[in-house]
């Protein structure tokens, strides 16, 4: 969450400078509860300062005292109570704000405003028609859309045979680079948090129509930033700690798998998908550079697959709840011919940190300070799968497999369709 005193003191800007962001995101709710609630605030030590007086006074008071005693009594009552019920509705109108813009973020409504600020490597051209994942992988005999739908319904699939191994090597090349060179912890967290862990990163209460819940109140994991990030709520770090960084790779669930009709096919937009995640918790001063460094390790996987790719800027419109400032990597999909969503790294500055509570005091005897964290997807298994083989497709309909990966698939150099 922002600070009350920052929303009360930048209300009116936020809402003059980015209305793409803030104009239907309760903070001209919160701003009439905030003045609702401080004039009762008012009253209310009005009434008990007066009660105080009366109660001071030395012997036995008249009946008018009395029945003036009596009167403050009701209305510190009743004021008590409408201070309350106002409080609960300006807290739940400050949690459903979203996070303050840094400066560098582009300026704009929605995603034609992003900045796009730098590519790399070149798309391969192809000497025939590249074929679609979803043309590519049934064919090879190893994506099941059909028994993946027979199992659960729309939007899950069953990998089989290298498409299971492919799978499962991605995620241990990518747990291997962020842990042996980028100095990432790995942790194997549980996939069902409590309601607080959700809270903490900004999915609750916003979003709980795009999560799964169990009946006893559990939720799973749409990624695993949320435990990652909550590993630290309600605790006091040593500043020498900092930065603090993990990794873990973890299924996600989404019951919201993006817009209605979009990505209908293939495996790009599933309820159930693996992810590795990369989250680092800093100091406040720290988190720009940590930010460059978390999206440069996510950028790392994508070249040692030699797979081209761009860093877009999202703007102000295009932002995550919980974000202040987000990079996305789009990795090129030739059978689309363009760049897809491949991860985004974002910094949240204190956003998640105040609702979880997470804090470090940067010397002895100075004030507690919350820390800064970020997130990134180092990457989305099920994506880079599918990148991977639209990338190195071959005209025959095999899959080459990417240097990189072949030590994690003993060697396996490539994906031929069944005999």
């Amino acid at each position: 969450m922002l600070p009350r005193e920052f929303l009360r003191e930048n209300a009116e800007r936020l809402l003059s400078e980015f209305p793409e962001r803030f104009a239907n995101s309760g903070l001209e709710r919160f701003v009439d509860l905030d003045g609702e609630r401080r004039g009762l605030v008012t009253r209310l030590e009005e009434k008990r300062r007066r009660r105080n007086e009366l109660t001071a006074g030395r012997g036995k008071p008249d009946p008018e005292t009395l029945a003036e005693m009596k009167g403050l009594k009701d209305e510190i009552r009743e004021l008590e109570a409408e201070t309350e019920r106002v409080e609960a509705e300006l807290a739940a109108a400050e949690q459903g704000i979203p996070n303050a813009p840094q400066d560098s973020v582009p300026r704009g409504r929605d995603e034609s405003a992003n900045r796009v600020e730098r590519t790399w490597g070149e798309p391969r051209r192809f000497d025939f028609q590249p074929a679609a994942h979803w043309d590519l992988g049934p064919a090879l005999g190893i994506l099941d859309f059909e028994r993946g739908a027979k199992l659960a319904g729309a939007r899950f699939t069953v990998l089989t045979g290298a498409g299971a191994r492919l799978s499962r090597a991605l995620a241990s090349f990518m747990l291997d680079l962020q842990t042996r060179e980028h100095g990432y912890l790995e942790v194997a967290p549980p996939l069902l948090n409590n309601a607080e862990t959700l809270f903490g990163t900004g999915q609750l209460p916003k979003f709980e129509t795009d999560l799964f819940r169990t009946r006893e109140g559990l939720y799973l994991v749409p990624t695993a930033e949320v435990p990652l990030t909550n590993l630290h709520r309600n605790e006091i770090l040593a500043a020498d700690s900092l930065p603090l960084r993990y990794t873990a790779c973890t299924p996600c669930f989404r019951a919201e798998a993006g817009a209605a009709g979009r990505d209908t096919r293939g495996i790009f937009r599933q309820h159930q998908f693996e992810k590795v995640e990369i989250v680092a918790l800093t100091t406040p001063e720290d988190s720009p550079a940590a930010l460059e460094a978390l999206t440069g390790h996510a950028e790392e996987v994508l070249r040692r697959l030699e797979l081209p790719y761009r860093v877009v800027s999202l703007c102000t419109g295009d932002l995550g709840f919980a974000s202040a400032k987000t990079y996305d990597l789009e990795v090129w999909l030739p059978a689309q011919k363009t760049y897809r969503e491949i991860s985004s790294c974002s910094n949240c500055d204190s956003f998640q940190a105040r609702r979880a509570n997470i804090r470090f005091r940067p010397a002895i005897g100075q004030k507690l300070e919350f820390v800064h964290t970020l997130n990134g997807s180092g990457l989305a298994i099920g994506r880079t799968l599918v990148a991977v083989l639209e990338n190195y497709q071959r005209a025959d309909g095999s899959i080459e497999i990417p240097k990189a990966l072949r030590p994690h698939m003993d060697g396996i150099a490539e994906i031929r369709r069944p005999a």
